[in-house]
């Protein structure tokens, strides 16, 4: 009989510790309680500027706090939204634009609704370079009607701003032969004359228009005047930029549409795991500015610069330790 007793009380106590861990892991879930561990950085195509950045990041992570920090190739903001709002990354480098329509649930994802989003920073600007050669004779965006274009890869944050800089010239798909490709993809169809043009939206310089610099007479087409001022109003996040002069054999500077690329982190890490990887970051940042050309815009000075969505905890906690914020 005792050891009945015995039996049924050690099958209790079993059940009790395993609700008790189910209950602790859905509570830590809830409450944003995902340490540093293990991170995975979600970035874009290999040829663009987000991986090598989140490379340098993993890499500090790994070396720093001990982490096991992998970076991720993927179609860049959309996809990593996405991976970020179904726990399949921690981190990822994102554009604005595709964050202030995840936060609004609108565009590419309206159909799945608004998404709650954290950042940890806006790190640098990105260019809008409409990429072409000169023999092509497109001088304007509306010289693209009836040019087969590059677009981006499908829900790239590229392809948003791609379909964003037609609508504000009057334009749409309708108007060109619309062709989704990456970077590399992109700049080797023009080579070989399969089109026209191609939008490249990433941090200066770009290797791959620099790759085609090397082998054709380059070309960026202009975004200014009633465009540009179109743009801005339908879409607020945008700012008016410069491509210096001598930046892809370019002689004279080139003006164009800028947006922020922010880092993002998943809600469901804690604040303490946040507030570590922001001040490894911050506290290490020769390192991400020797990954890119682009990374050395990266500051403290300019972590809220064009942010549609709140910090989260840690980083804010960060920040406001550094007394950095407005």
């Amino acid at each position: 009989m005792k050891k009945l007793w015995y039996l049924i009380f050690l099958t209790m106590l079993i059940l009790s510790a395993c609700g008790e861990k189910e209950g602790q892991t859905e509570g830590e879930k809830d409450n944003g309680n995902m340490d540093a561990s293990f991170i995975t950085i979600a970035t874009g195509g290999t040829s663009g500027v987000y991986y090598p950045i989140g490379g340098a990041i993993s890499n500090l992570l790994e070396e720093e706090i001990g982490s096991d920090a992998s970076v991720q190739s993927t179609g860049a903001s959309v996809e990593n939204i996405n991976l970020i709002d179904t726990d399949r990354t921690e981190l990822a480098i994102v554009m604005a634009d595709a964050v202030s329509q995840a936060n609004e649930g609108t565009g590419p994802f309206e159909e799945n609704g608004a998404i709650d989003l954290t950042a940890i920073a806006s790190l640098y600007p990105n260019f809008v370079q409409v990429v072409t050669t000169e023999d092509k004779g497109i001088e304007s965006i509306e010289d693209l009607a009836g040019k087969n274009v590059g677009v981006g890869a499908p829900n790239s944050g590229v392809e948003l701003n791609a379909r964003m800089i037609l609508e504000a010239h009057g334009m749409s798909y309708d108007d060109i032969n619309e062709d989704f490709l990456s970077y590399s993809e992109a700049i080797d169809q023009i080579k070989n004359d399969m089109i026209d043009a191609a939008f490249v939206t990433s941090g200066l310089p770009n290797a791959t228009v620099i790759d085609l610099s090397t082998t054709n007479n380059a070309k960026i087409v202009p975004i200014e005047g009633e465009g540009m001022e179109q743009l801005q109003e339908l879409y607020p996040f945008f700012s008016e930029g410069t491509i210096p002069a001598g930046t892809y054999e370019n002689e004279e500077d080139i003006p164009t549409a800028t947006i922020e690329n922010l880092l993002i982190a998943n809600k469901d890490l804690s604040e303490d795991a946040v507030y570590e990887i922001t001040s490894t970051i911050f506290e290490n940042i020769e390192t991400i500015h020797d990954s890119h050309n682009a990374a050395q815009n990266i500051s403290l000075d300019t972590v809220e610069d064009g942010l549609p969505i709140p910090f989260h905890p840690g980083a804010k906690r960060y920040y406001e330790e550094q007394d950095v914020l407005d």
